[in-house]
C-alpha cells in the first residue's frame, strides 16, 4: 500500500498564483532577493521548474526538459500569464499522487529519491514565492505543512554542510522567535528583512 503524501502543494501554488495577479510588464525588471534574478528571470525559472518537477513526480523524463536551465527574462514565454498558473496547478496535482513519492525522480539532470524531489519542489515554491512577494512588495504566506517540511529540509542540509554551509547559500541568522517562514527564508541564505532599493 502506498503511503499518503507528506504534504499537499496546492495551497502554496495557489498563494504563488495570487502574486501573479495584475503583474505588469513594467515590473519584470524589478530586482528580487535572489540576486541573479529580476522578476522576469524568476518567472522564467518558475516556468521551467514547474514543468521539470511535474515530470519528476510523473516519472516522465524528457532529457531536454529536465536539464538544468539558464533562466532569463529574455526567454520568458509571452504566454506566461496563462501558462505558469496552468503549470503550477499541474505540478501540485502530480505530487498529490502517492506513486509520485515512491522510488526515484529526476529533475535538472539530477536523480534523487522521490521524497527528496518533493522537498526540493516545496522549497522552490515556498522560497521563490517569497522572492516574488518581496520584489512586488506584496503579502505572502507559507502553507504550514509545506513550511515545516522546508525548514526541516534546509536545517538538515545546513547541519550536514557544516559551518558556513547550506543548500542554497550560507544561512542568515534570524531571531529565535521568528516566524517559520522567516526561518525557512534565513536557512535558504536570504535575509527575511530584504526590501527592494527604491530609486
Amino acid at each position: 500500500m502506498l503511503e499518503k503524501p507528506a504534504f499537499d502543494l496546492t495551497a502554496q501554488t495557489e498563494e504563488l498564483k495570487r502574486l501573479l495577479d495584475d503583474l505588469g510588464d513594467e515590473q519584470l525588471t524589478l530586482p528580487t532577493p535572489c540576486e541573479e534574478y529580476t522578476v522576469g528571470d524568476l518567472l522564467d525559472h518558475m516556468m521551467g521548474l514547474a514543468a521539470a518537477f511535474r515530470m519528476a513526480a510523473e516519472k516522465s523524463y524528457d532529457a531536454g526538459a529536465t536539464a538544468a536551465p539558464t533562466s532569463s527574462a529574455e526567454r520568458l514565454d509571452p504566454e506566461w500569464r496563462r501558462l505558469l498558473p496552468e503549470r503550477l496547478d499541474a505540478l501540485a496535482a502530480a505530487w498529490q499522487r502517492p506513486a509520485a513519492w515512491v522510488g526515484t525522480a529526476e529533475a535538472g539532470g539530477v536523480t534523487m529519491p522521490a521524497r527528496v524531489a518533493a522537498l526540493v519542489t516545496a522549497d522552490e515554491l515556498l522560497i521563490h514565492g517569497w522572492d516574488l512577494s518581496r520584489a512586488l512588495n506584496r503579502p505572502y504566506a507559507g502553507d504550514p505543512a509545506v513550511t515545516e517540511a522546508v525548514v526541516a529540509f534546509l536545517r538538515r542540509a545546513a547541519e550536514e554542510a557544516g559551518e558556513g554551509g547550506g543548500l542554497f547559500g550560507t544561512p542568515v541568522p534570524v531571531p529565535s522567535d521568528a516566524s517559520r517562514l522567516d526561518q525557512a527564508v534565513g536557512l535558504s541564505g536570504r535575509d527575511p528583512a530584504w526590501t527592494a532599493r527604491q530609486p
